[in-house]
């Protein structure tokens, strides 16, 4: 099996993993606080291990990385209290296509802090999701959430974007930690997480059943340890495009369990929404162009 193969073979289970998430939130039957800590707890063990196996805790670790990681830390933390407590607020697809908003949060970071143009087409593919996120908010069957009630899905929605914005500034505090082995910085990230939500957590309310239990010890074994140790793997051997496409395997998986298992039934607009963001988030992810093809082909002719 050559690298590319192995590659796309670990990239494509890391985002078929990372689609079930959302099940074993809620048959863990905890509170999303509580499910967050405890990813934390058992993805620190897990991701411990590794780094142990791997040599990674040896002279790898500076004041600046613990302190860097500690702040990407809080963001996660942050980014995974708002998705799961969406799941239970808007469904498993609306807020998973929902949060499949981060790379236009990453778009508008770019631009206000580094300066960076925002070209047509990149503007093409937020206008296409914008238009998603307005349908996803207009067709919601009477405005019922998952939950029912009249704010109930909104509230959701709102839970879904907040879960992208902070993963987007997440993303922006990992770049400063550049060459650092990314299990080291989750290591970190989920340690911070132990530490920030340990004073909130309800232990009053610990999990009654093993399944329970096993739920949140996959979400952080799994669900966070095994995930790093694919994902870091394919990204060493494919092509940044192949890893953009492979991506959106999470996404799909993740409507597909929400219908079979939750037997949820989007809307028609909820539909299109969903369908018109992931559009706009593999257009902007791959780079696809709508605009300047022509000119680009007008020019080779005329070179020509």
């Amino acid at each position: 099996m050559n690298e590319k193969t192995r590659g796309t073979l670990e990239m494509a289970a890391a985002m078929s993993i990372l689609g079930t998430i959302g099940w074993f939130v809620i048959v863990s039957e905890q509170p999303a606080i509580n499910v967050v800590f405890w990813r934390c707890v058992f993805g620190a063990a897990a991701l411990f291990a590794i780094c142990a196996g791997l040599g990674l805790l040896r002279g790898l670790l500076n004041l600046r990385t613990v302190l860097w990681s500690a702040l990407g830390g809080a963001a996660i933390v942050i980014n995974w209290f708002l998705l799961f407590a969406s799941f239970k607020e808007a469904s498993i697809s609306i807020s998973t296509a929902l949060y499949n908003t981060q790379p236009f949060m990453l778009l508008g970071f770019g631009a206000i802090f580094a300066g960076e143009k925002i070209t047509l087409n990149k503007l093409f593919w937020l206008t296409l999701a914008f238009i998603g996120l307005l349908f996803i908010v207009t067709g919601n069957d009477g405005g019922h959430g998952a939950q029912g009630g009249v704010g109930t899905s909104l509230l959701g929605i709102v839970m879904a974007l907040g879960a992208a914005f902070f993963w987007a500034i997440a993303v922006i505090i990992t770049k400063k930690l550049k060459g650092t082995p990314p299990h080291l910085i989750a290591l970190v990230q989920v340690t911070v997480g132990i530490l920030m939500l340990a004073p909130f957590a309800d232990f009053t309310n610990l999990p009654a059943t093993g399944f329970s239990w096993l739920s949140l010890v996959i979400i952080g074994a799994v669900h966070t340890g095994l995930i790093y140790v694919l994902m870091y793997g394919a990204v060493q051997k494919l092509p940044t495009h192949l890893q953009g496409s492979l991506t959106f395997l999470y996404p799909v998986v993740a409507i597909v369990i929400d219908v079979i298992a939750f037997h949820h039934r989007l809307g028609t607009g909820q539909i299109l929404g969903a369908a018109a963001i992931l559009v706009g988030a593999a257009g902007m992810n791959l780079g696809w162009r709508v605009f300047g093809r022509k000119t680009q082909q007008a020019r080779n002719i005329k070179t020509a």
